[in-house]
């Protein structure tokens, strides 16, 4: 009887240190480790959600020097509206410290009304370092979100160089509106022949007659997964890695190219790139309807190339949770009027003139 009750304990002894091992060391293929993180979720309780509530999902990648802008982004979508907002940001060890210091830092009523899960910038384990250093830092990681989330339905991926300026909400009832075969929306790159980069200069083949940028991206990512997406994304890798230039929004276009039933295209306002009035205004819908999601790439945000979408960047992150929309809007308006007469100054004028009245 000893015999036994020794061999059940030990039995039991060493399912426990299994387990702690398992524990320690079983990670998932993805994953990485942080030197520090921060996940907090409100709204009470996650099962207690509001069904009148609207929930919102955004999954942003936050590398290196970038942190600044991710902060911007996450604020320009909270301060835009009242709903609930996940954000799920991809962070290197450079970053994550920083964001947790200054998110513990927002008003309560903001944090009431988001959650945040950081979580480290990961790859596929074949080939891991042909894609970390796929075009820029952490780029790729936004190609493999259905299998990073897996346990999410939908999300809005947004580059962290830009503004929400109007609610979330806008862009993301377009998920209502795709059909049974489509997986994702995008806005166009480009919408004149003569000043388009992949009609002239692409070597590989691209959605549509001027591309789809891909600095906004609405997801399904329950069909994404079911059409089996990343399996694409590395077979297009492979084909063309020759002749992409862009990387991981060359691998996007050329998916679509094949694919175009799969694809659903919103208007360039939700998806408002600098060549949109760089030279002149290629974007109609902005002047009519205004612009939702406002997009710096190139680095427009930082640079003095085109001081009008600057200013409206720099308006957003010196703007305090505690001020109203309205005095946001005036000091944008006081912004542009110090830049120098251009084509995007204009067009950024006549979209203060929508949102003040709104």
């Amino acid at each position: 009887m000893a015999r036994q009750t020794r061999l059940v304990l030990w039995t039991a002894a060493l399912g426990i240190f299994l387990f702690i091992l398992l524990r320690l060391f079983g990670q998932q293929p993805h994953q990485a480790t942080l030197s520090s993180s921060l996940v907090f979720q409100n709204k009470e309780d996650v099962s207690s959600t509001d069904e009148k509530t609207q929930e919102i999902h955004i999954a942003a990648i936050v590398c290196g020097n970038r942190t600044t802008l991710g902060l911007t982004m996450m604020k320009s979508a909270l301060i835009m509206c009242s709903d609930f907002i996940r954000f799920t940001l991809f962070v290197d060890n450079e970053t994550s410290g920083v964001l947790n210091e200054t998110i513990q830092l927002w008003p309560d009523n903001i944090l009431k009304r988001m959650s945040l899960d950081m979580r480290p910038v990961s790859y596929p384990e074949d080939n891991t370092d042909e894609w970390k250093t796929l075009f820029k830092p952490c780029a790729s990681v936004k190609l493999f979100l259905p299998s990073l989330l897996k346990e999410v339905d939908s999300v809005l991926y947004v580059d962290v160089d830009t503004v929400f300026l109007s609610p979330p909400l806008h862009i993301w009832q377009h998920l209502g509106k795709m059909n049974h075969t489509q997986l994702v929306a995008l806005g166009p790159e480009m919408q004149d022949h003569t000043k388009g980069w992949y009609n002239k200069y692409a070597s590989h083949p691209y959605y549509g007659k001027f591309a789809i940028n891909s600095g906004v991206i609405l997801m399904n990512l329950t069909k994404m997964r079911k059409f089996g997406w990343e399996k694409y994304v590395v077979r297009v890798n492979e084909q063309y890695k020759n002749r992409i230039v862009w990387r991981d929004q060359d691998i996007i276009n050329i998916i679509f190219h094949f694919h175009p039933e799969k694809l659903y295209v919103y208007p360039c306002n939700y998806n408002y790139i600098p060549v949109h009035c760089s030279i002149t205004s290629l974007c109609q819908e902005a002047e009519q309807q205004g612009i939702y999601i406002l997009h710096g790439y190139y680095n427009a945000f930082i640079n003095d190339h085109l001081p009008a979408l600057k200013a409206i960047y720099t308006s957003m992150q010196q703007h305090s949770f505690g001020d109203n929309l309205q005095m946001l809007f005036v000091n944008m308006k006081e912004n542009l009027m110090k830049t120098p007469t251009s084509s995007c100054r204009k067009v950024m004028s006549s979209i203060l003139k929508l949102l003040m009245v709104t």
